[in-house]
């Protein structure tokens, strides 16, 4: 169950639950306290009324919220699922409900999984279990879950023949991850992870059956452990409402001691008693110190309205109008996603107006993540695909890439090669319509976008046709020509595109399913589930000739090459690829006719240019990961017979993972002038703002793989340390690479980048981006799209070394300082002062930026350098972290937030950067190519960068503006109230009397001033959209935190406490010498103060609208409506005295009616000339500032 209430328990456990709000808990104290008739200060059953209404309104709530869980939980309780009976040995219908850990289930296609499920059996013949996850993180590509080695060989699973033991981790909320082993009876051990784990609320498709058993149910489950809800942060307005609200009891304290003292002195002005004491049954009268001490809780009684009891509910219902205007943005939808903003996050739509740094991940949320192949080299031999960069120059919009000017101060230190991006768990969905087809021939391209449509280069055309005849001598046993040498490493190179990558086949006939060749059933048994050959020896492949399909003869090899971008007839291939550049790569190399036709846990079948099929068995496969930086996949190829690992990955990693010259004495000459020309072309490809790869192989052999695949189970098998264990034997396997060659992809800036990062700036947001990308490429894309001009000095830091770190940073912050001058104490620069010596005589100050990589950011944590970095940073105008881990990342988000208090907003799109996102007071999903994982993270979710602009901009400078303004006028509402029953107390012997009735008191708060704040914080625009738009600097004003600080907070106390004895001494002053009885004096009071609060409103209102009217109108006519009917009906309400015909009376006295209009006026008139004054004698800067403060001023 997920509902948190019963019928029985709703009302003491909301309540309880309600009483943690301190506000709340104040509050039924003060009702209490009431009850006491010593000290009560109103009628108690009156006193109850506001707190059970507050209450009320969100135990309604509540009560709505979990009846509509209480439904879901039925109805998901209520399914079935097919579960094994030990009793009656075959399998019956159960509930959800009654589904315990332990429990044998059987699932068919289409069937919801009822808990996490560990796979024993699969009716495919691979041991494959495919599943969709969109109910649990939005992503609608088909998973692969593979059965438990040992278990993929079975015609079915039969339960009574199962004596396993499974041991595995405790629950947790870690979708992706996943840990145990199975013990077998003879001892033997079996690992398995999450890529055999049903998770509950998944769905299974293209699989008829399967059958697991339930590793965890109910509230144990992943789904659930994830189901928290929406985060709750607190915002810095609630940070600074909060301490207000302490101030607040700081000032009633005061105020209730005074009247504490002042009771006491005045029953001592006399002689023996005062004539009104009555004395107790002994003929005691109560001592001065304990009547003093009685009147003080008196007085919190009847002053405690001065803290705003109303003041939370109506921040949640404003909230709630904020972010309904912002979900119905038609600015903030993509038509090409069909997706508008999400909220996920209620409470912090305030802090979109206060941003002061935004931290950006580049690929994917500063660029498409639609990859283009533009480039590679093979062998050192490099293909530039010029017709693919023609083609793309057409797609694009923004402008090109600006190099640094000359001069540019740059520090490097440690040339050694840095790491560049490597897609992690990207998610892209690569189905799409067929391409229109040319008379006479049948295209088998799945897509039509630019990343799959590829133009092979003409020379490389010439060496495929010498890798494909290569590759035909093979397969006829024949030696290869000595003219035809060069042609295994091109091959190579196209099968490891081909090959290494998580890429799922499926066609148009059969969506989403596996694409059959003939008899690629495996009946020896010699391969387990798991990948590896259990006797390590050579295993015959299928060597297929004809058409993959079967659809017709073999097709020539001229053909092919002829158009190699169509391929052959027949069903049309549809690629699914977890990454965007594996999809990129594997319709590169089927543009050059290497196709990828089928993919299984345990085989991958490609089909060569000649059309004949290889089909490789699959030994193992180590994923990527962020530590590693590179995927690799153990084969065994079908033509020699030998195990092959093909290995792509991050450039510098790879480089540092082949052989090694000076270790290793076959390493040719030849070989290390490879490593270098495409050392040369990677910089080439980096220089262009491409996104680089390297794929390199190494042939094992079968003793070394044996040897290996023993380590690599006992891994497995390990519970505590598998995950270092799994890390050490990929290690151990990668290495003493022969490099084959390296890609270029182009990642293409989205529509208004550099438009929406000018504007950020502008408005005084620090931008930095930091990605995991080549240093080269992430700076050219930095100056696309402005977050680096020509104009700037750049800091490039690259160093391992601590002490050399905090040299270079040294110098920097010198250099800096010579321009710019030292920093304020609250860390923003002092006015610019010129050096001494200025490099340039009488050049103005550069703006600056910093460069720097992963390595650097760790010589900086660790040499406790980071007070000096984040010195230099807050003189740079942007920063750009290249080569950066996901942990960095979050680390540098939490450094900025923490150390120097700064407001941050984190914004990405991929499963890397989620740490990133969390750490941020405010985290931006972008719902794009990688999946949903930053999105279900995150407090706002986007599907374009530039819509940042107009969400930071308007919608977080108008969500800031009206709450900020909204709290402090209810401050200054509540506390100009309260003083007018203060003030009062100096004429009624400090006794806690009161001259306004009980309801009325009430009613002022519940209904009379009630509406107007709500609508104005949710409607009023200070500053129209345009001028927002138009002046980026305006934003600046909520980063200062203009209104609302602690200036204004008690700019606003003071305003009240003046305008409250206006209130009271002017009517006080008017009915001196008059015989009035208390309620008729008090209501000119209380009618002249809701005339001044509610036009103090209407003059803080800058947008005026039919509803802002209506509303001001409507609030001061109820008060006349209710206290009529009210004073007519009532009396004997308050015997001896009540109110009873007072305000008829007043309406015809005319001293009334001059009392009401003059009074209001003297109170706000302060408050008016300071704004005539701020208006028209300001001195401004800026003439564009005028603009401004008219639109300011004049509503």
């Amino acid at each position: 169950l997920t509902s948190k209430y019963t019928v029985l328990s709703f009302i003491p456990k909301n309540i309880f639950e309600q009483l943690h709000r301190f506000a709340n808990f104040y509050f039924v104290g003060i009702v209490v306290l009431n009850f006491i008739p010593v000290v009560n200060a109103f009628q108690p059953e009156v006193s109850v009324i506001p707190i059970c209404i507050i209450l009320a309104v969100t135990a309604i709530k509540d009560a709505w919220e979990d009846l509509r869980r209480y439904k879901s939980d039925k109805v998901i309780n209520s399914r079935e699922c097919l579960v094994y009976s030990r009793k009656e040995q075959s399998y019956v219908q159960k509930c959800w409900k009654d589904v315990h850990v332990g429990d044998f289930i059987q699932m068919q296609c289409n069937e919801i999984i009822p808990a996490d499920i560990l796979l024993l059996f699969s009716s495919d013949p691979s041991g494959v279990c495919h599943l969709e996850t969109a109910n649990l993180d939005g992503e609608t590509n088909l998973k692969q879950r593979r059965v438990v080695k040992g278990f993929s060989q079975q015609v079915q699973f039969q339960p009574e023949h199962f004596h396993n033991t499974i041991v595995c981790e405790k629950p947790n909320n870690h979708l992706n991850k996943f840990k145990g082993y199975m013990e077998h009876p003879d001892q033997t051990r079996t690992g398995f992870g999450s890529e055999s784990l049903l998770l509950r609320g998944c769905t299974i498709r293209n699989t008829e059956v399967a059958v697991g058993i339930v590793i965890y149910a109910g509230h144990e489950t992943k789904a659930m452990l994830n189901n928290s809800g929406p985060r709750y942060k607190r915002s810095k307005i609630e940070r600074r409402m909060n301490r207000d609200i302490f101030s607040c009891i700081g000032i009633l304290f005061l105020m209730c001691l005074i009247g504490a003292v002042g009771h006491g002195l005045w029953n001592g002005t006399f002689t023996e008693h005062p004539p009104f004491d009555v004395p107790d049954a002994k003929g005691n009268y109560l001592p001065l110190a304990l009547g003093g001490f009685y009147m003080f809780l008196t007085m919190i009684i009847l002053l405690q309205i001065l803290i705003p009891i109303s003041l939370y509910v109506s921040i949640e219902l404003v909230k709630l109008g904020q972010v309904f205007f912002l979900h119905n943005d038609l600015d903030l939808y993509d038509e090409e996603t069909d997706l508008s903003i999400q909220c996920r996050a209620l409470n912090i739509t305030e802090d979109l107006g206060q941003i002061q740094y935004i931290f950006s991940d580049k690929t994917g949320t500063l660029t498409e993540n639609k990859m283009v192949f533009r480039r590679c080299t093979i062998m050192g031999h490099e293909y530039s695909h010029q017709e693919n960069g023609t083609r793309g120059e057409g797609a694009k919009s923004d402008s090109k890439v600006s190099r640094p000017r000359v001069g540019e101060t740059c520090w490097v230190q440690d040339a050694r090669r840095t790491v560049s991006a490597f897609p992690g768990h990207e998610r892209i969905c690569c189905r799409g319509p067929s391409p229109p087809v040319p008379s006479g021939k049948t295209l088998t391209l799945a897509f039509l976008s630019q990343e799959k449509d590829v133009t092979p280069d003409k020379n490389l055309l010439s060496k495929v046709r010498d890798a494909a005849l290569w590759l035909e001598t093979l397969s006829d046993g024949r030696p290869p020509k000595p003219s035809l040498a060069t042609a295994s490493s091109v091959a190579d190179f196209f099968l490891a595109l081909t090959i290494c990558n998580s890429v799922m086949v499926s066609t148009t006939t059969e969506p989403r399913q596996r694409v059959r060749t003939g008899d690629e059933e495996r009946d020896d048994g010699s391969v387990c589930s798991g990948g590896y050959s259990t006797d390590g020896g050579y295993k015959s492949s299928t060597w297929e000739q004809g058409d993959i399909l079967g659809a017709g003869p073999r097709a020539s090899l001229e053909e092919v090459l002829q158009a190699p971008a169509l391929g052959l007839a027949g069903p049309e291939l549809c690629y699914e690829a977890e990454s965007p550049d594996e999809a990129a790569l594997v319709h590169a190399a089927r543009a050059y006719s290497f196709t990828l036709v089928s993919r299984t846990p345990e085989q991958v079948t490609v089909r060569l240019p000649q059309g004949t099929c290889l089909t490789f068995d699959v030994l193992c496969t180590l994923e990527f990961d962020s530590v590693r930086k590179r995927m690799s996949v153990v084969v065994r190829h079908p033509l020699t017979g030998e195990i092959v690992i093909y290995t792509k990955g991050a450039d510098c990693v790879i480089m540092d993972l082949l052989e090694d010259p000076a270790c290793s004495e076959s390493v040719s000459s030849g070989s290390k002038k490879i490593r270098a020309r495409t050392q040369r072309h990677l910089d080439l490809y980096a220089r262009d703002g491409l996104r680089t790869l390297c794929i390199a192989k190494k042939v094992l052999s079968e003793e070394d793989f044996r040897r290996w695949a023993s380590f690599r189970r006992q891994a497995e098998a390990s519970l505590n340390n598998r995950d270092e264990l799994l890390l050490e034997t990929a290690q151990h396997l990668e290495n003493q690479l022969t490099l084959l060659g390296a890609t270029g992809i182009e990642d293409r800036l989205q529509e208004g980048v550099p438009d929406t990062i000018a504007a950020l700036r502008e408005a005084g947001i620090q931008l930095w981006v930091l990605t995991g990308d080549k240093q080269e490429t992430a700076v050219n894309i930095a100056y696309a799209c402005r977050l680096l001009d020509q104009t700037d000095t750049v800091y490039s830091i690259n160093t391992e070394s601590q002490e050399t770190c905090d040299s270079i940073l040294n110098l920097a912050l010198e250099e800096v300082k010579q321009f710019h001058g030292p920093l304020k104490p609250d860390g923003k620069l002092s006015e610019f002062c010129l050096p001494s010596a200025p490099p340039t005589s009488g050049a103005a100050a550069p703006d600056v930026g910093l460069v720097i990589d992963g390595k650097t950011l760790n010589a900086i944590f660790q040499g406790k350098l980071e007070e000096k970095f984040l010195e230099l940073t807050q003189y740079c105008r942007s920063v750009l972290c290249c080569r950066s881990t996901p942990l960095q990342k979050s680390m540098l988000v939490k450094l900025v937030r923490e150390r120097l208090r700064a407001m941050t907003l984190s914004i990405g799109d991929g499963a890397n950067d989620v740490s990133m996102i969390q750490a941020a007071d405010i985290g931006i999903g972008i719902s794009g190519q990688e999946g949903m994982q930053a999105v279900m993270s995150s407090d706002f979710a986007i599907s374009r960068f530039r819509h940042l602009k107009k969400l930071l901009l308007v919608h977080g400078h108008w969500c800031y503006s009206r709450l900020a303004r909204m709290v402090v006028y209810y401050f200054y509402k509540n506390v100009c109230y309260v003083n007018l029953l203060f003030w009062y107390q100096f004429f009624c012997g400090f006794s806690g009397s009161t001259m306004i009735d009980y309801w009325q008191l009430i009613f002022f708060n519940l209904f009379f001033t009630s509406l107007p704040p709500l609508v104005f914080g949710v409607l009023d625009k200070d500053i129209s959209m345009e001028t927002l738009l138009a002046l980026p600097e305006l934003y600046k004003s909520g980063q200062n935190s203009e209104c609302y600080n602690l200036l204004t907070f008690w700019i606003s106390m003071a305003d009240a406490f003046y305008q409250s004895l206006v209130c009271f001494f002017i009517p006080y002053l008017t009915y001196k010498d008059s015989d009035i009885d208390v309620f008729t004096f008090g209501t000119p009071i209380n009618t002249i103060s809701l005339a001044t609060i509610l036009l103090h409103q209407a003059m803080e209102m800058k947008t005026w609208t039919t509803i802002h009217g209506l509303v001001l109108a409507g609030s001061f006519l109820m008060y006349f409506v209710v206290s009529l009917a009210y004073n007519a009906i009532c009396v004997t309400c308050n015997s001896p005295t009540n109110p009873y015909w007072v305000m008829e009376g007043q309406l015809s006295d005319p001293t009334f009616y001059l009392v009401c209009f003059l009074t209001p006026a003297v109170a706000l008139l302060p408050r008016f000339e300071q704004r005539v004054l701020q208006l028209f004698h300001s001195p401004l800067s800026l003439s564009s500032r005028g603009s401004v403060v008219l639109l300011h001023f004049l509503p």
